[in-house]
């Protein structure tokens, strides 16, 4: 029995319905993979742009110096070193009001006392015998990451203290090296001299 007009109607009217159905559940599907690869690409950039940020700060942090300045014959010098680092040379700046050119000891980096020994004495003269104090100086350093050689500067304070001493009939002050503090990294002479400003005796 052949179908009706109506009853063909009706079964074209569901087989569109059917590829209808059909066409959506495949868009569905693409868009679907579509938007697993993309998101599995996005992790797997977010972890390698997670895993280069972490390797930059690990090799900032590295190559980053921390200075430390040791007493050295009865307080006569600062023996400069880093735990992580080979240090070549130093240049050491100091407050243009104090009349001292840069330093650039000759062999393993160190800070002098004999280099600003008598104008900082003069400079507390009329004070007590017996005080503490700090001189900021900009230092200048080269040293070696690895392979790799860096210069860092920075302004850090001397830790000086002075003591009353007699020599015979003739009384005097006797000025030592304490040790030295990071003030701040990087700066200039303006920034030297503005820090000199607030700490001079």
């Amino acid at each position: 029995m052949s179908a009706t007009p109506e009853e063909r109607r009706e079964a074209a009217a569901t087989r569109r319905r059917w590829v209808s159905l059909a066409e959506a559940v495949a868009v569905a599907g693409l868009v679907i993979g579509a938007l697993t690869l993309w998101l599995s690409w996005s992790d797997k950039r977010d972890a390698r742009v997670e895993k280069a940020t972490e390797q930059a700060e690990t090799a900032r942090e590295r190559a980053r110096i921390e200075l430390i300045g040791t007493p050295a014959r009865d307080g006569e010098s600062l023996a400069l070193k880093d735990e992580r680092h080979d240090l070549s040379d130093a240049t050491v700046t100091f407050p243009k009001a104090l009349g001292i050119a840069p330093q650039r000891p000759s062999g393993d980096p160190a800070i002098e006392l004999s280099w600003f020994r008598d104008p900082l004495l003069s400079l507390t003269d009329h004070g007590p015998d017996d005080r503490t104090g700090r001189l900021p100086v900009l230092l200048t350093v080269r040293y070696w990451d690895g392979d790799t050689a860096r210069t860092a500067t920075g302004i850090y304070d001397i830790v000086w203290s002075t003591n009353g001493r007699a020599l015979g009939f003739i009384r005097g002050r006797a000025l030592h090296l304490k040790g030295l503090r990071l003030r701040q990294r990087g700066g200039d002479q303006a920034a030297l001299d503005a820090a000199w400003a607030r700490l001079k005796p």
